[in-house]
């Protein structure tokens, strides 16, 4: 299994007219977590960009437990459960503490610049398969 988690202070901006953390925010939160999770595995997304791939979004979801406010202290963490060859599925849960407030899932493609589905380079390949055998 691959992981990672960031640390999220929640800005003011990030709020609605209800105080809460507006829906949308979660998904930007996500991305932040996909590109340490990338980082943390030795294949930086801009690496990928540089090489030709893409991963865009396919399909996402959010499920909201409780809510967020300004100055909460989030953690968020992605988890991709499976080796990705073609797609990459990956679930996230934000937390305050020990408390559970959103679970999410994205599906992304390995995409060319021009569009067309492709696998994925060899070097993410094994640094995927590393990943998962430690």
């Amino acid at each position: 299994m691959l992981s990672a988690s960031v640390d999220i202070r929640v800005r003011y901006k990030e709020t609605d007219q209800m105080g809460v953390v507006y829906h949308a925010n979660y998904f930007t939160w996500f991305e932040i977590a996909r590109i340490e999770l990338l980082d943390q595995m030795g294949c930086p997304y801009l690496d990928l960009e540089k090489k030709g791939y893409l991963l865009p979004v396919l399909t996402c979801s959010a499920s909201f437990q409780s809510p967020a406010f300004f100055d909460d202290r989030l953690q968020v963490k992605v988890e991709i459960a499976k080796i990705p060859l073609v797609r990459i599925q990956a679930s996230y849960e934000v937390r305050r503490g020990s408390e559970l407030l959103v679970t999410g899932q994205t599906e992304h493609a390995f995409v060319s610049r021009a569009g067309r589905v492709v696998r994925p380079p060899e070097n993410f390949l094994n640094l995927a398969k590393k990943s998962f055998e430690d």
